[in-house]
C-alpha cells in the first residue's frame, strides 16, 4: 500500500503500477493551499477503484466535507479516515468502506469501538501523529527502535482489529534509506498478524513484499507439518516441537501468504 499525494496526478499511474494498492492522500501529504487542486485531480485523473484508497481529512475539519463532495464525483468507495477518534465519525461514512486511521491517543483508546462499525474494513495506526497528540517529540529512539508508547499503540490497534475480524495495517517507515529496518519491521508485522504494511516511497514496496512472502523453507515446513497432522491424533511432535491447534493455524497462515 503506497501513499501518493493527491495533488501530484503525474504520479498516480506509476504508484498503482508498483504497489498492490495506492492511497491517494488528501491530508498530510498535501499543503492546505493545494487541497482544492488535489480534489480536482482526484476527479479528473481516475484510477482503478478496486486498487485505490483515498485518505480524507479528519471528520472535525472543514476539509472533510469538501473531500466527501469530491469523492461523490468519483467511483472510489474505499477511504482512509485520518485521525479517527470515534465510532460516530465512521458512521458518517456509511456509503464507504473505511480504513480507520487511529493515530491519536483518543483514536487508539477507542480502536475497539471503531473496529466494531460495520463499514470499517481495517484499522491502521500512526506513530508520529500519536506522539504529537501526547505532546511528545519523537516516536523512536536514536537507534530506530519505537518508544514504548508507540509499541503499545501498535499492539492495541492490532488487537482491536482482531477482536472484530478486521484487517490491521502497520504504519509507514519514514526513513526511506533504512531498507534493513523496514524489512525487520515488516517481517515482525506479518509474524504478529498485520495484514499489510503501508509505505511512502516506491523503493519500499519490494522490501515489504519480500518480508511478507514466506521463504521456501517456511513453506516446506508448513506443508510437512500439515501433512503430519493429517495422521496425528491430538497433540503431537514434529521435528522436535510440540504441535497443537494454534501451531497448525500458524502453518496455514504461512501457506495463505505463499499463495498470494
Amino acid at each position: 500500500m503506497l501513499f501518493c499525494p493527491a495533488d501530484r496526478p503525474e504520479r498516480y499511474v506509476k504508484a498503482i503500477e508498483r504497489a498492490d494498492a495506492v492511497i491517494l492522500d488528501l491530508e498530510d501529504a498535501v499543503a492546505p493551499a493545494d487541497r482544492a487542486a488535489a480534489r480536482r485531480a482526484l476527479i479528473e485523473q481516475p484510477l482503478d477503484p478496486a486498487h485505490t484508497i483515498v485518505r480524507i481529512n479528519p471528520a472535525d475539519t472543514a476539509d472533510f466535507a469538501l473531500d466527501l463532495a469530491a469523492l461523490e464525483r468519483t467511483d472510489y468507495r474505499d477511504v482512509m479516515l485520518a485521525k479517527t477518534i470515534s465510532a460516530g465519525q465512521v458512521e458518517r461514512l456509511a456509503a464507504y468502506r473505511v480504513i480507520a486511521l487511529c493515530e491519536t491517543a483518543a483514536g487508539v483508546i477507542s480502536a475497539t469501538e471503531i473496529a466494531a462499525e460495520r463499514n470499517v474494513v481495517a484499522l491502521m495506526w500512526g506513530a508520529e501523529d500519536l506522539v504529537a497528540s501526547l505532546g511528545g517529540t519523537s516516536s523512536r529512539f536514536a537507534d530506530g527502535r519505537y518508544r514504548d508508547v508507540a509499541r503499545q499503540a501498535r499492539s492495541l490497534v492490532l488487537l482491536a482489529a482482531g477482536v472484530h475480524d478486521k484487517a490491521a495495517i502497520d504504519t509507514v517507515h519514514l526513513d526511506i534509506t533504512d531498507a534493513a529496518g523496514l524489512h525487520d519491521e515488516a517481517a515482525d508485522a506479518v509474524a504478529s498478524g498485520f495484514t499489510a504494511t503501508a509505505c511512502i516511497h516506491p523503493s519500499q514496496v519490494a522490501v515489504i513484499r519480500a518480508a511478507y512472502q514466506p521463504t521456501a523453507a517456511e513453506v516446506d515446513y508448513a506443508l510437512g507439518l500439515l501433512e503430519a497432522a493429517a495422521s496425528a491424533r491430538g497433540v503431537f511432535q514434529h521435528e522436535g516441537r510440540m504441535v497443537d491447534g494454534p501451531v497448525l493455524r500458524h502453518a496455514e497462515a504461512v501457506l495463505r501468504r505463499a499463495a498470494r
